[in-house]
């Protein structure tokens, strides 16, 4: 979040569910690391169904921890579960290119890894909120106020990403670049894992 949000958030007592709504929103279109993450996600996915069964996956376990970190007081290290959310990245990418049958003879359950990796990047979002120490006035239903933002957020990006996804794939070259895609999907997601750990070293 912005220091101007921040700030915002702290000062604020009671029920804002409108402020709440648009921050969530903000947080999922403006977060490069989740659209990264939802990009390697359904880049091979074609049918809808499965869009929407993989995104509900993630949603179900980014709303899980986001919502029961905040209010158990739960957090990690937000250098630490941030290059875990690079990881997750580096992971689908890898997957994408089909190095885990090629390297082990296995193809993982992507279905499960969505979920677990949504656990993770719902955990990074509640050890971030609970640092900025909202008012427990109201925090339960600005909570859910700011989970629905982050999924209409989700929306927009994930709706933005179908759109150049699907004119890219009636492209003669879709196929030729998608693996020089996934490589530098898969470079970003190390690049933000570097970044924050060295961050975490230098906290230390």
């Amino acid at each position: 979040m912005a220091q101007g949000d921040k700030g915002y958030i702290q000062e604020i007592y009671g029920v804002h569910l409108g402020p709440f709504l648009y921050l969530g929103a903000k947080h999922m279109v403006t977060g490069y690391d989740h659209i990264l993450f939802l990009l390697s996600v359904i880049f091979f996915l074609y049918r809808m169904k499965d869009i929407a069964l993989y995104v509900s996956l993630f949603a179900i376990g980014h709303s899980t921890t986001m919502l029961l970190g905040v209010l158990l007081g739960f957090g990690i290290n937000s250098y630490v579960i941030d290059a875990i959310i690079g990881l997750s990245i580096v992971y689908k990418a890898l997957d994408n290119l089909g190095a885990y049958q090629r390297w082990f003879g296995v193809q993982p359950d992507t279905r499960l890894a969505t979920l677990i990796f949504g656990l993770f990047h719902g955990l990074g979002l509640a050890s971030k909120i609970i640092d900025y120490d909202i008012a427990r006035e109201g925090l339960v239903w600005n909570l859910l106020a700011f989970n629905v933002g982050v999924e209409l957020g989700q929306l927009l990006a994930l709706s933005a990403i179908l759109i150049a996804m699907g004119w890219w794939r009636l492209s003669e070259g879709f196929l030729r670049h998608a693996y020089t895609a996934n490589v530098v999907i898969m470079s970003a997601g190390f690049t933000l894992m570097g970044f924050h750990i060295a961050g975490f070293i230098r906290s230390l």
